[in-house]
């Protein structure tokens, strides 16, 4: 079995479900992702950390395909499809889904309709351990934190995706919510071979969720890339990110 999964981790290295490639993004006057790259294999964990600022909140409305966001050189693949200029509902199509810091409520429209309507694979709260009422409420109306990031969990996995976004879904939620919240995505994507991307500021969450990959953030630009999150994390933790910043100079230096 250990052979298999080793074999399994090999292989999918050749399969790239997300390229993100020299991508500049604007908002009004000002750039954003000034020359951001990133790659995402089929089955992998990866995390993304940074400061305010940096552009993680930008590179979430980008990948969803909002058009608020002006893009100004780059592109976006998807499975090897370039996404760049596709509305949001091909993209969900195609397999992306995310999963909001701060969902939008929608009153008058219950759960339950709403993932009748998306959902590509049938779940029930309790296979999350959430109580099945949450179903015959309006979309996030009066839900505690912990019911929010469950109902947004229900629909990034009724959507059956190849890839999910957890946009600070860390945010708000004390260390027992936040450990159920981590076995959850393990247990039902990241265990069946779905690629995550968890964006994150605090980075508590990676020490249940143990990524393979981690990215850091700063200014636009991803400036560090390691296989090895809790060093990472530990720097950032006792230097801030400016460590980060210097380890990038220095690799860039003669």
């Amino acid at each position: 079995m250990i052979l298999f999964k080793e074999l399994t981790k090999k292989i999918r290295k050749y399969f790239m479900v997300l390229e993100i490639k020299d991508l500049k993004v604007k908002s009004g006057e000002k750039e954003i992702l000034k020359g951001m790259n990133l790659k995402i294999n089929s089955g992998e964990t990866h995390a993304l950390l940074g400061p305010n600022a940096s552009g993680k909140s930008t590179l979430v409305q980008v990948l969803a395909g909002n058009p608020r966001y002006e893009i100004a050189g780059g592109s976006i693949l998807f499975n090897g499809l370039d996404i760049t200029k596709l509305p949001t509902e091909e993209r969900i199509n195609l397999g992306l889904a995310i999963a909001w810091q701060n969902p939008p409520t929608i009153k008058g429209v219950k759960l339950s309709k709403l993932l009748d309507k998306i959902s590509k694979k049938k779940i029930e709260p309790e296979e999350l351990g959430a109580n099945p009422g949450v179903l015959d409420r309006s979309v996030n109306l009066n839900f505690s934190g912990g019911e929010k990031k469950i109902s947004e969990l229900l629909q990034v996995i009724s959507l059956n995706p190849k890839l999910v976004i957890f946009d600070e879904i860390d945010s708000g939620l004390d260390i027992n919510k936040l450990e159920k919240v981590s076995k959850i995505i393990k247990k039902e994507l990241i265990d069946k071979n779905v690629s995550v991307l968890v964006i994150t500021h605090s980075g508590e969450i990676l020490n249940f969720l143990k990524p393979e990959i981690i990215n850091v953030l700063v200014d636009g630009k991803i400036i560090c890339e390691e296989n090895n999150y809790k060093r990472v994390l530990k720097t950032i933790k006792k230097y801030g990110y400016e460590k980060c910043r210097e380890c990038e100079l220095h690799a860039d230096g003669p």
